[in-house]
């Protein structure tokens, strides 16, 4: 469906960031606007980026 462009690193620093602010946005340490943590999450998780597609940039390894 997407073209794949999200690197393994870049992935689980998305996963990571993106869950950290879930958890501290439903824990109340910070405001509401910690759960934007899901598009971070969710691009990690699918291993596409919009943004990254518009700009034409990817993180992923070159395929031989």
């Amino acid at each position: 469906m997407f073209k794949t462009n999200v690197g393994t690193a870049d992935r689980a620093l998305r996963v990571v960031g993106g869950l950290a602010l879930l958890g501290l946005a439903a824990s109340g340490t910070i405001g509401a606007w910690g759960y934007v943590g899901i598009v971070p999450l969710a691009t990690g998780l699918l291993r596409t980026c919009p943004l990254y597609s518009a700009l034409g940039f990817s993180t992923c390894p070159l395929k031989s």
